[in-house]
């Protein structure tokens, strides 16, 4: 029997099934039908319709019709559908305490050591895959266990609007192939900035689970096979989240063209590519001049000023204004 899951008995499938294939039927003509007394038929009928999955006349003798499937069958199978979706958001959300609880007793459940390239290079792909909102990334030069460009997992998660905030050394434009990788993955929709030295490598998934390495690793790290850790929620993972802010507040923002060229890639600040007006603007937008005053000052209309500062905004990486006054006295562009 198979409708157990619309809260149907074997012995009422059974009944509905032989009822379905007659279009009216007294009890005495489902007792015959069925092999049932009339007794039993009588009383087996009323228990259908008493489940909603019969009807009958008012007449004498009472003639029993099937309801529909689609009326008899389908809400409670969408109802049941709705329970077991609810049972198994409860049942996710216990085992997410379950877990938490766990980890909190147990050292292994909050770190979990990975040995060898294809172990690692199989929980970033993992990782990524069950990744929601956001993917932050340390990218160091010279790969460990995943090359610069094989990363499918990345353009697979852009697709479905999870968030990549990459942090790329100087040092790694230098691998063949990784500028064209980079225009890529910008182009598909990735956030990257550059510095001029990363401390180590890093992938944190929904600032909820991060993979790091625990010795060094590529060709002039160590000569055995890498290890990494797992780091689930803890302070450990506090703090690996907080360094990668930290690198990434004093990053340079990378800048793909149209014709496919990216600038940022020194990880340096690029004041040298300030105009002399982009540095006195800036000055006197860090000092709290209003932009009609600085258009006078600077004798350019005040929408000019505003189309200024917008780039210089970009160039920067600045949401708001007063991030990219923060960011032109940080690097020392005024």
């Amino acid at each position: 029997m198979t409708l157990e899951a619309a809260g149907v008995t074997d012995a009422e499938e059974s009944a509905y099934r032989i009822l379905v294939t007659m279009s009216n039927a007294s009890a005495r003509e489902f007792a015959i039908r069925s092999g049932a007394t009339p007794a039993d038929a009588a009383q087996t009928l009323e228990a259908l319709t008493a489940r909603g999955l019969a009807s009958h006349t008012d007449g004498s003798p009472r003639l029993y019709r099937a309801t529909p499937p689609d009326v008899a069958l389908m809400p409670r199978l969408k109802r049941n559908a709705d329970a077991l979706d609810q049972a198994r958001a409860t049942a996710t959300a216990l085992l997410a305490t379950y877990r938490d609880t766990m980890r909190r007793r147990d050292a292994g459940e909050l770190i979990e050591v990975i040995t060898g390239a294809d172990a690692l290079r199989q929980h970033l792909r993992r990782i990524q895959a069950d990744t929601q909102d956001e993917m932050l990334w340390f990218c160091k030069a010279q790969y460990v266990a995943m090359p610069s460009g094989s990363n499918e997992a990345e353009f697979d998660a852009l697709a479905r609007g999870v968030r990549y905030r990459v942090l790329y050394e100087k040092a790694f434009f230098d691998d063949e192939g990784a500028v064209d990788n980079v225009i890529e993955g910008v182009r598909a929709g990735e956030v990257a900035r550059a510095v001029p030295h990363l401390p180590l490598r890093l992938a944190v998934s929904d600032r909820a689970i991060a993979i790091c390495p625990l010795v060094p690793g590529g060709p002039h790290g160590s000569p055995e096979e890498p290890t990494a850790a797992l780091v689930r929620d803890s302070s450990l993972l506090a703090a690996l989240i907080a360094l990668f802010e930290r690198y990434w507040d004093d990053a340079v923002p990378l800048h793909v063209d149209d014709t496919g060229t990216v600038s940022g890639t020194d990880g340096t600040s690029g004041a040298d590519s300030l105009s002399p007006t982009d540095r006195r603007l800036l000055s006197l937008l860090v000092a709290g001049v209003t932009d009609k005053a600085i258009a006078s000052q600077l004798g350019l209309s005040r929408r000019t000023v505003q189309r200024h500062i917008q780039q210089l905004m970009t160039f920067a990486g600045a949401a708001t204004r007063m991030q990219l006054a923060w960011q032109a006295a940080r690097r020392d562009w005024v």
